[in-house]
């Protein structure tokens, strides 16, 4: 089973009927009940490896230094000038600068930090979306639309979870690639009918948990095509002055649709900004790349604050990696897995602070040095699940959560 076949589903039933209908009133009468008991995640990721030492970690005055100047923030923590907007939303955010790993190709560290685990050619791991909707779609009964969304890219999939689990991927406009078709709605419900009969003939022949998966993707995909709650992927019906707060960018318009999605009770979303991968001309680069970041990141954290989502919604900034210290010939830095930073907020989990210190020109951790399992399993103990759950492979192998990583003390107070 994979995606396609999924997708292929939703082309082959037809286009969406997506009512005309306005969620954000529905969205508003719900949200006091949804506040209650709704965990989720947000992972904004920063493909290529974001140079941290230019943004969280800046060692002003050294060699390795570069250009850019640490600026105060509403935290206890500087950071670079060209984040102002972040800067006043660092109260709410803490900074995890101890990250020492050893995964610096962009594939493996990919994997790595969105897993917990190193590649393994025998064995798939589930991302974190799919592990935290595995343990946290549920307290949402009424969702329709899947529990686990990545904008902009394909994040990592559900591993020996199953497909039921799978991101749903939409771009920054939250359009869903092969959608498409005109079919009259009688038509589509007697196809519908026709092949629901099919997949439950299918699956009372026990045919494994491929064919229960399989159903289970069947019955999302007809919820879906009707779902009032489809409404949560159009930012357009924001305010416009909503939507200028976010930013005119894809990254923008990923970070508002984030709040839309958790908001209607959606466990874990993806936003992919990516781009960091700066051989070359890394300043310059930079100081063109920060404003989007600024100006979407630092609208979502306020948003969600204010709308009192915050403390149930863990925040999640990272790449696979950071970059080297040393500035190449090419004024770029190149891969760096050795000492780099990340960050973190909501959830409950400690604001305003920065874990870990590296030396004076970021070569080395000079703390305690934190892991990709490390920052999974805080994450999941900020959102309530037990880090004693074990899942168990397709092989039969049981696994820890989070693979078995151990909780950043600091950023629990």
């Amino acid at each position: 089973m994979s995606r396609r076949h999924f997708m292929g589903h939703l082309a082959a039933s037809g286009a969406l009927a997506l009512p005309a209908a306005s969620l954000t009133a529905s969205l508003r009468a719900h949200a006091a009940d949804l506040k209650k008991r709704h965990k989720a995640a947000i992972l904004l990721w920063m493909g290529g490896g974001p140079s941290t030492i230019d943004l969280f970690d800046m060692k002003p005055g050294a060699q390795t230094g570069g250009p850019f100047k640490p600026i105060a923030t509403t935290g206890d923590v500087q950071i670079c000038e060209h984040l102002p907007l972040l800067a006043k939303q660092m109260k709410h955010l803490s900074i995890v600068r101890s990250m020492s790993t050893r995964e610096a190709d962009h594939n493996r560290g990919r994997y790595y930090m969105h897993t917990g685990f190193v590649p393994n050619p025998n064995v798939l791991h589930p991302s974190y979306g799919a592990v935290l909707s595995h343990e946290l779609a549920d307290q949402v009964p009424e969702l329709e639309i899947p529990p686990f969304i990545s904008i902009g890219g394909p994040s990592e999939g559900p591993g020996f979870l199953g497909m039921a689990y799978a991101p749903f991927v939409v771009d920054s406009n939250g359009r869903v690639q092969n959608l498409g078709g005109g079919v009259e709605e009688d038509r589509l419900h007697e196809r519908l009918a026709m092949l629901s009969e099919l997949e439950t003939s299918f699956v009372s022949q026990k045919r494994g948990g491929a064919a229960e998966d399989h159903q289970k993707i069947l019955t999302k995909t007809v919820s879906l095509m009707s779902s009032q709650q489809m409404q949560a992927f159009r930012c357009e019906q924001e305010p416009e002055k909503v939507r200028e707060r976010y930013g005119d960018s894809a990254f923008g318009r990923g970070c508002l649709m984030a709040r839309r999605l958790i908001e209607t009770g959606v466990t874990f979303v993806e936003v992919d900004f990516g781009g960091w991968d700066n051989h070359a001309d890394i300043f310059t680069t930079l100081e063109n790349r920060l404003p989007q970041l600024d100006q979407g990141m630092s609208a979502l954290v306020e948003d969600l604050v204010e709308r009192g989502l915050y403390e149930d919604t863990a925040v999640i900034w990272m790449g696979e990696f950071g970059r080297t210290p040393r500035i190449n010939t090419d004024v770029g830095r190149d891969h760096f897995a050795s000492a780099w930073s990340t960050v973190v907020g909501g959830a409950g989990l400690k604001p305003g602070i920065a874990v870990g210190t590296t030396d004076e020109n970021g070569l080395r951790v000079t703390s305690d040095p934190y892991t990709s399992q490390d920052l999974m399993a805080s994450i999941c103990q900020a959102l309530g699940i037990p880090l004693s759950k074990t899942f168990t492979s397709l092989n039969g192998r049981p696994m820890k959560i989070a693979n078995g990583g151990r909780v950043i003390k600091e950023l629990f107070a």
